[in-house]
């Protein structure tokens, strides 16, 4: 029996994008989604929008909440399916049949796991993350930063717990962490799996957002481990800029 994947996606006043991420949830091929909108009492003709595919949403509930997290534990709380992933507004699956290759691709992992595509508000592709996926996912993996976003990780359900209400903006790190220490079967998939909208309130508190981080891998990681583990961030972010300038120049 295939699986069920409770897709959520989370919303509040973005008209210009929620259909085109809406569509990339209703047009999958694969037929066992259970598809929970939970949008944040949107005053912008958004809930207009996504009330036309209401017959093709499991669960829509449209209320004020405290924040991203706090929306996300709404979603989490009414999911049902065996497993999880979060397309939030502006974000999409890569292709209509993204799901069936991810659940093809080995049977009954706890995660699955893939690459993301970054796009504009143009939608025109800006290529790969920075970070890479790695070859090999554990809980270890985002020691030099988060090198699987949110929008290409499919998490056993059994294995979620809330987001932690004390992190505003880089709660989904702590949250992938937590879920990837109990997880003994971890499945990458060819390719990539997802278009992530390039922006977010992390680029705009981007100070807040590592701190954050900081925190985070300190309390998973260790502090020394996780200050040589910055100094190496710090090193490849410069290389990388280097590298990058030149190829620009």
């Amino acid at each position: 029996m295939k699986p069920v994947l409770s897709v959520i996606t989370i919303v509040y006043n973005n008209a210009r994008d929620i259909e085109r991420t809406m569509l990339s949830v209703l047009n999958q091929t694969y037929s066992g989604i259970e598809y929970i909108v939970i949008d944040g009492a949107s005053t912008d003709g958004t809930l207009d929008i996504v009330k036309r595919h209401e017959n093709r949403i499991a669960t829509l509930v449209s209320e004020k909440d405290k924040g991203i997290y706090d929306a996300m534990n709404k979603g989490l709380a009414l999911a049902t399916g065996d497993y999880v992933i979060f397309m939030n507004s502006g974000d999409e699956f890569y292709a209509s049949d993204t799901v069936a290759k991810v659940f093809a691709t080995a049977p009954d992992a706890d995660i699955y796991y893939g690459e993301t595509e970054m796009v504009n508000d143009a939608r025109e592709s800006l290529g790969r993350r920075r970070h890479n996926v790695p070859p090999k996912f554990t809980w270890r993996s985002f020691k030099y930063g988060m090198s699987v976003s949110h929008q290409g990780i499919y998490i056993k359900r059994s294995l979620v717990e809330s987001y932690d209400p004390r992190y505003k903006l880089s709660a989904d790190i702590d949250w992938i962490i937590r879920a990837a220490k109990k997880a003994s079967k971890i499945v990458r998939v060819d390719g990539y799996v997802a278009k992530y909208l390039v922006g977010g309130m992390s680029k705009a508190k981007h100070k807040q957002s590592l701190l954050e981080r900081f925190d985070i891998m300190k309390r998973h990681y260790g502090l020394i481990p996780t200050l040589f583990n910055h100094a190496v961030i710090a090193f490849n972010l410069g290389w990388y800029w280097l590298i990058n300038r030149r190829t620009n120049d």
